[in-house]
């Protein structure tokens, strides 16, 4: 299946860690399950449930990760994308748009 609005992972499951996708991936977030003030500053940047993002850059040690989202580049240490689950919905070269409506 192959269609912008198809998620890799079951309804109620978290699917994944940001940490854990690669360069180029496209997401969705699902939960944010970082501590209270990290949470909160996320969350003020705008990477709130149901966001989609790209993952434009990952550092050789995986730290820090740069992402792309609501024509915002954010990067976040990796310990803080630990606490930013998501569902994988597209990578890199899939020619789909990270935005969609859902159904």
């Amino acid at each position: 299946m192959n269609c912008p609005d198809f998620i890799y992972c079951f309804a109620g499951d978290a699917g994944m860690r940001l940490s854990e996708l690669k360069v180029g991936d496209k997401a969705e977030v699902t939960a944010l399950k970082a501590e209270h003030v990290i949470r909160r500053r996320i969350m003020d940047m705008g990477l709130i449930k149901g966001t989609r993002f790209k993952v434009l850059r990952v550092a050789p040690l995986g730290d820090p990760i740069e992402i792309f989202f609501k024509g915002l580049y954010f990067a976040m240490r990796k310990t803080e994308a630990d606490g930013v689950m998501v569902c994988k919905v597209g990578e890199v070269g899939d020619a789909l748009p990270m935005s969609g409506s859902k159904t």
